[in-house]
């Protein structure tokens, strides 16, 4: 069995590639993003790739917790799948939001990805506490994206 660090390191390529795949993908609608009406407390567009990045390194770590944990073996496969589905969850949230500008479905979508990071938080949790704790920012990150979503939606 591998050790812990580098099941970390391994689910965190993951999640930056499947974000990366995302980034290339939406990159053309960036400049359509800088000029939506936005609501208050919107950050600068750097703020969101760096913001990112630290997310999705922190969801791989968390992953790479769960699988190297070694209790409650039963409960790694929906841990795991949890992650992938909530994964792909984020990635096309990305392209009905930036590249199709569906505001308002992009916000229902978003809801359906903030249930499946919070059950993949709980999984995780089954199996290791820290796992689960280093999924706080990214709740915390898509409840505010919630809040983004929903302005942009209202206000274009």
């Amino acid at each position: 069995m591998k050790k812990c660090w580098q099941y970390q390191i391994i689910f965190a390529l993951v999640s930056l590639g499947i974000g990366g795949i995302a980034s290339i993908i939406i990159r053309s609608a960036n400049d359509a993003y800088y000029s939506l009406n936005k609501p208050p407390l919107s950050p600068p567009g750097w703020v969101f790739p760096i913001v990112w990045t630290i997310l999705y390194i922190l969801m791989g770590a968390g992953a790479g917790l769960a699988v190297s944990a070694p209790r409650n073996a039963s409960l790694k496969p929906l841990a795991i799948g949890s992650y992938f589905i909530q994964l792909a969850a984020n990635f096309f949230w990305s392209i009905l939001f930036f590249k199709l500008a569906l505001y308002k479905a992009s916000f229902v979508w978003l809801l359906f990805l903030l249930f499946l990071i919070i059950l993949m938080t709980y999984f995780f949790g089954r199996i290791s506490k820290w796992a689960a704790v280093l999924q706080i920012p990214y709740i915390l990150w898509v409840i505010f994206a919630g809040y983004l979503n929903i302005g942009i939606a209202i206000l274009n």
